[in-house]
């Protein structure tokens, strides 16, 4: 009888009232626990560099609500519906690295143009899953161009973490200490979380924060108006869906198959183009499957093997809320002091800095083509139009295959 339930939930026939007694049968104090780490995982730093991208491109109070609440919400919901549709821990999110480009090319775009940008790239999502060409593009270019790429992108973010801590020493100084005692002694906790954290509480126990009343109305988000063109398509949509399937998509599964599952590939990158489209039309670049998010789930803190799915779920659902009450937080966000917010960008981005530049320097294949990478995408550049991390992967995979090959 197991055998054949377990059957029907991965048929996606199995009723619903089974499906939420085996949920509340599976909750254990680990994977709850896991899944709340996930969740205020990308509720903390990202949320930071989200508003700080929107400022860059001169969004509206509204705008930025949208954003907000469609990255979050969405995001959300597809880690629930994913990782119960196939008992799995699929978390779902949204692409910090997605937004830490957004953050280099937003004030390129008209606000509808942005829209139009996303709406292609959860397309060519969408296209890329139904075919099952995602493991062929990924190995054109490089993991190692891409890693440098990135890791130029988010330099100047990290670099900002100086003069932060020296404009607000007590509470970057706290924060460095907890970011450098939790690397130490509490390697279960990030480091990145603790120090947001330990800023933001260090700051509310030292100054006082005004917030916007607009934060007191309530706001309901609404369907944005894209606008096409062929530069939002090279510029911005391209570059997005490859950044999305290759730091998000690509690590969320290889975490899955790492621990042991057998992760659904194609209808993981579909749903995600699904899911970005519809994202998209309410303000937001995508969601997705979290690679990180998902190995925190699906690793062995989070339980037994057959219960993690549940770590995915409750994730999912303080996803959810945060996206809700987006109207409540984002005033909140803005109001914090611009010193603060570059500190707490860079903590949220010191692992994804390090991590980026260890894959893109550790062997000796494609040196040359991935500081080529690195230091296009750090000028933050455009020609013809075309922005830094386009140039910076292009370059990059040309030298790849013909000088480097």
């Amino acid at each position: 009888m197991e055998l054949q339930n377990r059957t029907e939930v991965r048929k996606g026939t199995i009723p619903l009232g089974n499906l939420v007694s085996w949920l509340f049968k599976d909750v254990t104090v680990q994977n709850m626990s896991n899944g709340l780490i996930s969740a205020t995982l990308i509720m903390t730093g990202p949320a930071i560099i989200l508003l700080d991208a929107a400022a860059l491109g001169g969004f509206t109070n509204q705008q930025s609500i949208n954003w907000m609440f469609s990255v979050y919400f969405f995001g959300g919901l597809f880690g629930i519906l994913m990782s119960l549709r196939y008992r799995m821990p699929i978390t779902g999110g949204h692409s910090l690295t997605g937004v830490a480009f957004l953050s280099t090319v937003t004030a390129q775009f008209t606000y509808p143009q942005l829209i139009g940008g996303y709406l292609m790239s959860g397309l060519i999502i969408l296209l890329i899953g139904m075919s099952g060409l995602f493991t062929k593009m990924i190995k054109w270019v490089p993991k190692e161009v891409i890693s440098g790429m990135l890791a130029g992108l988010v330099t100047s973010y990290v670099v900002r973490l100086v003069p932060g801590v020296k404009e607000l020493p007590i509470v970057g100084g706290a924060a460095l200490i907890s970011y450098f005692l939790l690397m130490k002694f509490a390697k279960q906790i990030p480091p990145a979380l603790g120090a947001v954290v330990v800023a933001i509480l260090t700051l509310l126990g030292t100054q006082g924060l005004e917030i916007d009343q607009m934060g007191n109305s309530f706001f309901i988000p609404s369907i944005q108006t894209p606008e096409f063109t062929w530069m939002g398509l090279l510029s911005l949509a391209l570059p997005l869906a490859m950044l999305i399937l290759s730091n998000d998509a690509s690590p969320g599964i290889g975490a899955l198959e790492s621990t042991g599952y057998h992760p659904p590939i194609r209808r993981i990158i579909s749903g995600t183009g699904i899911f970005s489209i519809i994202t998209g039309f309410f303000g937001g670049q995508c969601s997705n499957i979290a690679g990180m998010m998902t190995a925190i789930c699906s690793s062995a803190d989070s339980g037994p093997k057959s219960t993690r799915y549940v770590a995915s779920f409750v994730s999912g659902m303080a996803m959810v809320l945060f996206g809700i009450f987006s109207w409540k937080i984002v005033p909140f966000i803005q109001s914090l002091p611009n010193a603060l917010i570059s500190m707490l960008s860079g903590f949220a981005l010191i692992g994804v800095l390090l991590s980026n530049l260890q894959l893109s320097f550790r062997g000796k294949n494609y040196t040359l083509s991935s500081l080529i990478a690195f230091i296009i995408a750090l000028s933050n550049v455009s020609f013809f139009h075309i922005s830094a991390p386009v140039w910076a992967l292009l370059f990059g995979a040309v030298l790849a295959r013909t000088i480097e090959k």
